[in-house]
């Protein structure tokens, strides 16, 4: 059983890596393979962009998880979480890291939505 503190340290990591993996810039050569983004112009001179997954089979199975953010979020949860306790010397400075980084961003996002409102 973990502690209240390691569910909160695996929680913020775990919402870290999945918004690393589906969301953010630096992980769009992974997900090359897999996406496709298309750009519109909308009737109002707008453009909106959407995301088409790739591929059939496994391709088109990793595509969609990668591109879902509860998908990639049990994923990530559940491979932390295992690791933790079963590889805590390899995972515990990892999942100190994505926590460190993603209460970072939480507080970003809340020090943005002051300044902005």
């Amino acid at each position: 059983m973990i502690s209240p503190f390691e569910f909160i340290l695996l929680l913020v990591a775990s919402f870290r890596l999945a918004h690393l993996i589906v969301l953010d810039e630096i992980m769009a050569p992974f997900r090359k393979p897999f996406h496709k983004i298309t750009t519109e112009t909308l009737p109002d001179g707008t453009t909106a962009s959407f995301l088409e997954v790739k591929g059939s089979g496994i391709r088109k199975f990793i595509g969609e998880l990668i591109a879902c953010y509860w998908c990639t979020g049990i994923w990530t949860a559940a491979l932390l979480y295992f690791g933790f306790i079963y590889f805590p010397i390899v995972f515990l400075p990892v999942v100190i890291i994505l926590a460190i980084a993603g209460a970072g961003s939480v507080i970003e996002a809340i020090v943005q939505k002051i300044m902005h409102s």
